[in-house]
């Protein structure tokens, strides 16, 4: 069936930005159709997320909103990675895509690229795919075997983002730091060393395994002219009965040592950001009090917090959820709350200082500690020439709000 007529089209992107790259590339390669409010809309393409139940509620929601509206209904994403078949039989009156060659129903450009949705930065996914076998992660189920993009191809894009405007490239993946390693070859390095020739303002990692990130890629950052000293590095416990339950393959050790090698960078101070998953199976309140220790240590600017998810198909799946949903919310609460006092104690650091800031429009800007979305914003205490918009600029601290920093240029 071919739907011809379908000329306005919206697009609904959940999940992480991995998900917004695919949404960009899917509008990029649509002809003749008309990019369109939700509410003018006669099609919906929503590309889902599947990695835990909150996100798969929220992608059921979504799905039934468009049909109940009476539009056309295009579903993809990772949980029609995951559920296609029991989809398409409960929610018949969608269509539920895994391969981007459906959208062919729609009439195709020759040669396929990216329309942008953000603004002054982009997303560079350099992989696919996933090769740990961490216990809780439903992800190489949903995504299949890592497979990374070659150098070539990847700055081949980079040189489109740069020309189209972008002054933070970020780099992503599943697992960033195994670029390279499906080839038998670490290339991290020499891809970075690549994108660098290429004068972003600048260029961020994230997702960095911890025990990948090796002495190589510190000195790296620590030397590089566009190179953030930002480390995502998402520990998810500090417990070492749990890490092992977990199958992350390092310890509270190894982690001991990750940070005083990065903290012994010479030339930059790096900003610290990691995740933590409370109420895993078999947590107890004294593995509980481990990260709450560790993170009153104040090793880390930005601290992701979340509720372990039961998943089928995963490792842990097989072990009993011990921990009552109460008691999980508990602990969420009281790591979040931690997380919130050290990040306003970070944030007042910088007061009275000079920070580099990409502004995003007139009243809103990031410093170049702040990851888009998660890590809060600078708010500009004045209205700017709107000439300074969408570039890289020096800024003064004058005070926060909240997360967010109160900035004066």
């Amino acid at each position: 069936m071919v739907y011809n007529y379908f000329m306005r089209v919206n697009f609904v992107n959940l999940g992480c930005p991995k998900n917004l790259v695919d949404s960009e590339y899917m509008i990029g390669c649509l002809e003749d159709v008309e990019l369109s409010s939700y509410h003018k809309a006669d099609c919906v393409i929503i590309n889902t997320c599947g990695f835990i139940e909150q996100a798969k509620r929220e992608s059921i929601n979504e799905i039934l909103k468009a049909v109940n509206s009476g539009k056309k209904v295009f579903v993809t994403g990772c949980m029609v990675y995951r559920y296609k078949e029991i989809l398409k039989k409960e929610i018949p009156e969608a269509v539920f895509f895994d391969d981007i060659k459906t959208l062919r129903q729609f009439k195709f450009k020759d040669t396929p690229f990216r329309s942008l949705i953000t603004k002054y930065y982009a997303y560079l996914k350099i992989a696919e795919g996933c090769n740990r076998k961490c216990s809780f992660c439903a992800i190489p189920m949903i995504r299949g075997k890592h497979t990374s993009k070659s150098i070539d191809e990847l700055v081949d894009e980079a040189k489109y983002l740069k020309d189209n405007g972008i002054k933070e490239l970020i780099i992503i993946s599943q697992d960033t730091l195994y670029y390279g390693e499906d080839n038998s070859f670490k290339e991290i390095i020499r891809l970075l060393e690549a994108l660098e020739k290429l004068d972003f303002n600048w260029i961020r990692l994230m997702y960095l395994y911890p025990n990948a990130i090796t002495k190589d890629l510190i000195d790296l950052v620590d030397s590089a002219k566009s190179v953030l000293p930002y480390f995502d590095i998402p520990l998810q416990h500090i417990s070492d009965k749990i890490l092992k339950s977990m199958r992350r393959g390092y310890t509270k050790y190894d982690i001991y040592k990750l940070l005083e090698n990065i903290l012994g960078m010479r030339n930059k101070t790096p900003i610290l950001r990691t995740s933590f998953i409370v109420g895993y199976p078999g947590e107890s309140q004294e593995d509980f009090r481990e990260i709450i220790d560790f993170v009153k240590e104040g090793y880390f600017y930005y601290i992701g917090t979340f509720k372990y998810s039961h998943e089928e198909g995963t490792y842990a799946y097989a072990l009993e959820d011990k921990v009552s949903e109460e008691e999980k919310e508990n602990r969420f609460s009281e790591l979040f709350n931690i997380s919130q006092e050290i990040l306003e104690k970070k944030n007042k650091t910088y007061i009275g200082k000079n920070i580099e800031i990409l502004i995003e429009d007139k009243a809103q800007a990031r410093a170049y500690f702040q990851a888009p979305d998660i890590d809060g914003i600078c708010v500009l205490s004045d209205d700017i020439p709107k000439n300074l918009v969408g570039n890289v600029t020096k800024a003064n601290v004058v005070g926060i709000i909240g997360p967010d920093i109160l900035v004066q240029i």
